[in-house]
């Protein structure tokens, strides 16, 4: 059994192989061997610490409401899963991640990566509509918009990637150990979406266009 726990172990670290076919033939293996032998790529590799942790991103029920969504998204392709932690007395909520060390860290910097990419278009949003009379709620109103719109957009595409990729079903299962951790937390919770309006409504589909074509390989490659 140890040798073909090494052999996976091989195939999983080929899968990572910046030419796509190789990496394809290398998972397929992999999972079929997973399969086979009752595996799940924990057992094959290295047993990381499981890492609980806030990353500094505070959001409210008015301000960035996407924002929870959007770790939740992120963490599920990642191997990995989302929270959110409120202060006593205190109207923000800050966002963690519970994943192994590996995981978490690659998770945390995708969803600050598109946290920063939605952050900066919302700037951009606000500079270009500000000085055409819209209020401080209505310019919320619209980046919120956005910001869902981005999320709807980043879940579908994800959706289709596994569609597509069938075998990487069991390669992006949170493992047991981060699903224990998790469990013990409770129920996670999130803010719910608020009705888009009519007028709203473009901003939320450029988001979603932005959201479906977010490639964060070349950050990942940085």
């Amino acid at each position: 059994m140890a040798d073909i726990k090494d052999r996976i172990a091989k195939l999983l670290a080929l899968a990572e192989s910046p030419e796509p076919e190789e990496a394809k033939e290398a998972l397929l293996k992999a999972r079929k061997l997973m399969v086979k032998h009752k595996l799940r790529p924990e057992d094959c590799t290295k047993t990381d610490s499981v890492i609980r942790s806030l990353i500094g991103v505070e959001c409210t029920k008015m301000t960035d409401t996407w924002a929870t969504n959007l770790s939740a998204v992120i963490a599920e392709h990642y191997c990995c899963t989302a929270y959110r932690s409120k202060r006593a007395r205190s109207k923000k909520v800050e966002i963690g991640f519970i994943g192994l060390e590996d995981d978490f860290e690659i998770c945390k910097n995708i969803f600050l990566y598109a946290y920063n990419c939605i952050k900066n278009q919302c700037t951009k949003i606000k500079k270009l509509h500000r000085c055409e009379g819209y209020t401080g709620a209505e310019l919320r109103e619209i980046c919120n918009a956005y910001g869902w719109g981005f999320c709807w957009g980043l879940e579908d595409a994800y959706k289709k990637q596994q569609e597509a990729n069938q075998e990487w079903g069991l390669i992006l299962a949170v493992p047991e150990p981060v699903r224990t951790a998790a469990d013990k937390m409770g129920m996670p919770s999130s803010y719910t979406q608020s009705a888009i309006d009519i007028w709203q409504k473009k901003y939320a589909e450029s988001g979603y266009r932005d959201g479906e074509n977010f490639n964060p390989s070349q950050y990942l490659n940085g």
